[in-house]
């Protein structure tokens, strides 16, 4: 992808309201976009842009076996609500075998463990995912003020590991901004939701970082 190119997207889109880059990039994707989602506080934000704009639009989400019942409890309301097009990936080894073979959810001190629980629990059912569907255009809620890293990112990236182009129509937003929009929907939020791969709101588990690499098998 040249640089240049997204040097000059990003521009153009930066002052776009977040609906309008939705409808951009599902122009760039000719009928091969997915949204993917974890059902954490304010994704119901952009999953009602995405179908607004397409209904039927793939949205991925990897359940790795350890979200809270709210969080579940939310995905099935969501789910009903906008009608959506939810395609589960599941790790190849559930949440009760992985903690009896391989002991406890690491902690936030065990860098490597945590890369490894990632590994096996979410990066390999992504990948998948991504195999499987093989879309020109990747949506996510990404937003610059979620952590240090996603700071450094921009609306429009390009995925090397995907080959594909990455496109966070919300990335400029504040939490304030969010919330507005919830509310002038009509939109519910959950707020118990819980990343065991991501110990802290500061680390990514690898979706969206640069350590990524091909996942582990059980």
């Amino acid at each position: 992808m040249n640089p240049d190119l997204l040097k000059r997207w990003n521009a153009e889109l930066r002052h776009r309201p977040a609906p309008e880059i939705v409808r951009w990039a599902l122009d760039q994707a000719e009928g091969r976009a997915v949204v993917s989602t974890n059902f954490r506080p304010y994704e119901a934000v952009l999953l009602h842009m995405c179908v607004q704009a397409q209904p039927d639009i793939p949205v991925v989400w990897v359940d790795h076996g350890y979200n809270r019942p709210a969080t579940y409890r939310h995905a099935e309301t969501l789910r009903r609500l906008l009608n959506l097009n939810l395609k589960i990936y599941l790790p190849r080894i559930s949440a009760a075998h992985r903690d009896a073979v391989y002991g406890p959810i690491p902690g936030p001190e065990d860098e490597e463990g945590l890369r490894r629980f990632s590994a096996l629990m979410k990066l390999e059912p992504f990948q998948r995912a991504m195999r499987e569907l093989a879309p020109r255009v990747w949506l996510t809620a990404l937003r610059k003020v979620q952590n240090p890293h996603r700071a450094t990112l921009d609306i429009v990236t390009w995925d090397e590991q995907f080959q594909t182009l990455k496109v966070s129509p919300v990335f400029y937003w504040t939490d304030a901004d969010m919330e507005a929009y919830l509310q002038a929907h009509q939109l519910p939020n959950e707020w118990d939701y819980h990343d065991p791969a991501k110990a802290d709101e500061k680390r990514e588990c690898g979706l969206h970082a640069p350590w990524r690499a091909p996942a582990a098998s059980a």
